[in-house]
């Protein structure tokens, strides 16, 4: 009966968000649009949370579903809850109802296509996230990106069709790269037989025929960056960063909120997925060379951010300086660099949606974004200014803050790897610093002005959902042990692929 039970959780963690969108398509009137949206999330949220508690008393092997879907060709529905698996669902699960019960009172026009395009989205992020099949993988990275195309070309702001298309053309380039590379590694894949030894197919997409491949040193060298492009784009890392800052500004609040807070992942998590087991050589060769257009990044993107006079653009260049730090990590193939960044995934998330939703209740009051316009807000707002610098400090990663710990780790990792490179990103800790303090010091301390002296304090709902961005900062900074103890098998198996 156990055993029952727990193969349940990743293919639900899937189609209940899945089939929660399609039946939100259904609905019309606003109300009941967004308190079930709201409601589907808080489900999906428990499920996540089953998941977690189901695996810590039970063997890890049990949160596996496989059905053979194109057994011809050795494609399976396969998905399965490892650790990385679990904090990254738990990241998408919490997010969503977060998200949701931040921007209740917003108004869309067809609300229904609007939450249901949101809930496909986080079906589509989940599959990403649980695929164990390269087949599998690529029709959710599909799935979690097509609904944004559509949130933002309809609901964005007004250069909304510009920002579309380049967020259009640089996933399609990266997903038609990684599709060529998929279809190569396919075919040099063993045969797959079945219990009794006959042939079901030639070759086979399953993750671990993937990683078994023989592929040669050359081999790996092209392959490892059609890979590395795709998910580059999606971080993203310097210079395929371009089309971030802009979609960030046109997207609406929510979308904008996953897009920084949970579809960045997908990139990180696709370098530990597959790339680093599948190219260990090729990672070995050009590790230094990713490095140092990841810590480029990290300096150039803190540089830019510090002279943003619009709030937006200001939180989206922060959110390519902390991403590249987590792709500098990664590319060590240091033990603690690559825990730091497990934990790293899910904190930054929290933190930068939180920094959105600060921003969304700023604007949708005043209208504005602009820090320069801005000041006084914490006379007007005290709740709201309380949040915000508790969210500032572990944007700068303060200690007793959840950024902190992973950011340690994630310089160890660093400094293992070349000490002057660590130096360099060291400089992110100081313009962090700058750039969040600034904007917290501009536009919520000071005198009142024309403009923000018609602010008012929070609703219940937004003080809520900022209040849960708040307890999990201060939970996961003062003890990260049980997000170390999700995600350090996973760890474990991504290092020997390169002893």
């Amino acid at each position: 009966m156990d055993q029952d039970i727990s193969i349940t959780f990743p293919h639900v963690l899937i189609f209940f968000p899945l089939l929660a969108g399609l039946i939100t398509f259904l609905f019309k009137k606003d109300a009941t649009v967004k308190a079930w949206a709201l409601f589907s999330s808080i489900i999906t949220l428990f499920i996540s949370l089953a998941s977690i508690y189901y695996a810590s008393n039970k063997a890890l092997s049990g949160l596996a579903f496989n059905y053979e879907w194109l057994k011809y060709i050795g494609a399976s529905f396969s998905v399965s809850l490892d650790g990385m698996g679990r904090i990254l669902t738990l990241l998408t699960a919490i997010s969503f109802p977060v998200i949701f019960a931040a921007t209740y009172r917003n108004e869309y026009k067809n609300v229904h296509i609007f939450y249901g395009l949101l809930l496909l989205t986080q079906a589509g992020l989940m599959g990403v996230f649980l695929a164990t099949d390269a087949l599998i993988f690529y029709f959710f990275w599909e799935l979690a990106i097509i609904p944004v195309y559509f949130l933002c070309s309809k609901w964005g702001g007004e250069k909304r069709i510009q920002a579309t298309f380049k967020f259009f053309i640089y996933t399609f380039t990266g997903s038609l790269l990684m599709l060529v590379g998929i279809i190569y590694i396919y075919l040099q894949t063993s045969a797959v037989n079945d219990k009794a030894g006959a042939l079901v197919s030639a070759h086979s997409f399953s993750i671990n025929y993937f990683y078994a491949a023989q592929l040669t040193a050359a081999q790996q060298n092209w392959l490892f960056w059609l890979f590395f492009i795709a998910f580059a784009i999606k971080m993203p890392v310097f210079p395929f960063h371009t089309w971030q800052p802009d979609m960030y500004e046109q997207s609406p609040s929510a979308v904008t909120m996953v897009l920084s807070g949970v579809m960045v992942k997908m990139g990180l998590f696709g370098v530990m997925r597959w790339l680093l087991p599948m190219f260990p050589l090729a990672v070995l060769k050009f590790d230094t060379v990713v490095i140092i257009l990841s810590v480029t990044g990290i300096v150039y993107a803190s540089l830019l951010a510090i002279r943003q006079d619009d709030l937006k653009r200001l939180v989206a260049y922060s959110s390519i300086a902390h991403i590249g730090l987590m792709s500098a990590a990664i590319f060590t193939t240091k033990q603690i660099g690559l825990e730091g960044v497990m934990i790293q995934m899910f904190n930054h998330g929290i933190n930068i949606i939180g920094l959105w939703i600060v921003i969304e209740l700023i604007e949708k009051q005043l209208g504005i974004r602009k820090i320069s316009q801005l000041s006084g807000i914490a006379l007007k707002a005290p709740v709201l200014t309380i949040m915000l610098v508790i969210i500032g400090f572990a944007n700068i990663a303060l200690p007793l803050t959840n950024a902190f710990v992973g950011e340690f780790m994630m310089f160890n990792g660093l400094f293992q790897f070349n000490i002057w490179l660590a130096a360099v990103a060291l400089i992110s800790i100081v313009l962090a610093a700058v750039y969040t303090l600034n904007m917290v010091k501009k536009v919520f301390y000071g005198q009142v002005n024309a403009i923000t002296a018609t602010m008012k304090e929070i609703s219940v709902n937004e003080k809520f959902a900022l209040s849960i961005i708040v307890v999990a900062i201060f939970l996961s900074g003062i003890y990260p042990q049980p997000l170390f103890n999700l995600t350090k098998d996973t760890v474990t198996e991504i290092i020997t692929r390169f002893k």
